[in-house]
């Protein structure tokens, strides 16, 4: 039993559930630049389906992956409205590689990393680093975006990409610079170098049906560099210009 004056034990969960609520709310309107309205939209933002999947199937609406779903929507448009305004006069062609090229898996984890979204994100600790391997971060970035647009509306959810993530991590003046048909250049390095160059691809169905695909760059039988995308051409792509990287090309 407490002691005269001390608190009951039960009072002192509630202060840390509280504490701890304060926080969660705290994080959200630092990261996204607007206190969060509903905070639940938040809270299934950041959790994985590993988390709820041993509840079976019937709970998997309790994890991110619907809000995945819909975030990558928002996103693509808001992407996609930016670069059609900037670039007036550029063709279809160049504007799709440059969504695909600030949208990919890869960008988006490392975005993800670099807000602090690995933090938030409610994981299955049996699933470890293999999991996290599976942009989970990036994934879970996309929801973010779902939520906000569901808790604030397009107009906010908008200026969240563009403000809080576009501009602070995506050089898209340097994107427009450098050579976009990376499997090209690669190919003819192989071919001057005398070289034997292919692609691995891997496939993972992700939420609404959409495939997601990994492509590893591997050069006289050792893999050098690895990419992430929405389309087989998207992994290749970032695989190899990756690959160009490593090798110093």
């Amino acid at each position: 039993m407490p002691k005269p004056g001390q608190p009951l034990p039960i009072f002192g969960f509630f202060r840390r559930l509280i504490g701890r609520d304060r926080a969660f709310r705290q994080a959200i309107t630092t990261i996204t630049g607007r206190a969060p309205g509903n905070v639940q939209l938040y809270r299934l933002a950041f959790t994985h389906s590993s988390v709820v999947r041993q509840q079976g199937e019937q709970a998997r609406h309790q994890s991110n992956e619907r809000l995945e779903f819909l975030g990558d929507a928002v996103l693509g448009t808001a992407v996609a409205e930016f670069l059609f305004r900037k670039f007036p006069y550029e063709q279809e062609g160049f504007l799709t590689e440059m969504r695909s090229r600030i949208v990919n898996r890869e960008s988006l984890n490392s975005i993800a990393l670099k807000i602090g979204l690995d933090k938030l994100v409610q994981l299955d600790v049996a699933q470890g680093r293999a999991a996290r391997s599976r942009s989970v971060n990036g994934n879970a970035l996309e929801a973010l975006v779902g939520a906000v647009y569901l808790d604030h509306g397009y107009k906010t959810a908008r200026k969240f990409v563009l403000a809080r993530l576009l501009k602070p991590f995506v050089d898209v003046k340097a994107m427009t610079e450098t050579t976009t048909n990376f499997k090209s250049k690669l190919i003819e390095w192989a071919q001057r170098s005398g070289k034997n160059m292919r692609y691995e691809l891997t496939g993972e169905a992700r939420p609404g049906g959409v495939m997601e695909f990994s492509a590893v760059v591997v050069v006289d039988d050792e893999p050098v560099a690895t990419g992430m995308g929405l389309s087989k051409k998207q992994a290749e792509q970032l695989a190899a210009e990756r690959a160009l990287a490593a090798l110093g090309v």
